[in-house]
C-alpha cells in the first residue's frame, strides 16, 4: 500500500491535513479533514507542481497529463487533478472522502510531489458556461494548499 499527505496551510488561518492512499493498480482513496473555511462548496483540485514558493499561485495548472477538457470526478472528459468540490459546515470545517481512480501515487502520472488547492468557490465541474468552466470550473481565487509527499 502507498501512501501519502498533504498538510494544508493558508495566510487566512485555513488548516488541514489530507490523506491519499493506494493499494496496488486501485483507485486512490482521498481523505481530508480541513478547518477555516467559508461554509458551502469548495473547489478541489490536484495542481500541477509541488511548489508553494509564492503561495498557492505557483502550484501551476490542474493537473492534466491527457490534456483534456474541466470536468467533474464523474466525467470521462476532465483533467486527472478534478476531484470537485468540498462542502463546508457552518462551522467553517470539511471532513470528506473521495476514491478517485485518475490520481495514483506512482507511475508516470503519479500525484506525489504535486499539490492540492481549495479554491474560494464551488467549482461548476465544465458545465457552467463561463469562459473559465472548462478550464478550471470558475472556481475562484486558491485560498489554501499543499505539497503532496510519500509517507512510510
Amino acid at each position: 500500500m502507498l501512501k501519502a499527505v498533504a498538510v494544508i496551510t493558508s495566510s487566512e488561518g485555513i488548516s488541514g491535513k489530507i490523506f491519499f492512499t493506494q493499494e496496488g493498480d486501485g483507485p486512490t482513496t482521498v481523505t481530508g479533514s480541513v478547518s477555516g473555511l467559508k461554509p458551502g462548496l469548495h473547489g478541489f483540485h490536484v495542481h500541477t507542481f509541488g511548489d508553494t514558493t509564492n503561495g498557492c499561485l505557483s502550484t501551476g495548472l490542474h493537473f492534466n497529463p491527457a490534456s483534456k477538457d474541466h470536468g467533474g470526478p464523474e466525467d470521462e472528459n476532465r483533467h486527472a487533478g478534478d476531484l470537485g468540490n468540498v462542502n463546508v459546515g457552518d462551522d467553517g470545517t470539511a471532513n470528506f472522502t473521495i476514491v478517485d481512480k485518475h490520481i495514483p501515487l506512482s507511475g508516470p502520472h503519479s500525484i506525489a510531489g504535486r499539490s492540492v488547492v481549495f479554491h474560494e468557490g464551488r467549482d461548476d465541474l465544465g458545465k457552467g458556461g463561463h469562459e473559465l468552466s472548462k478550464i478550471t470550473g470558475n472556481a475562484g481565487d486558491r485560498i489554501a494548499c499543499g505539497i503532496i509527499g510519500l509517507q512510510e
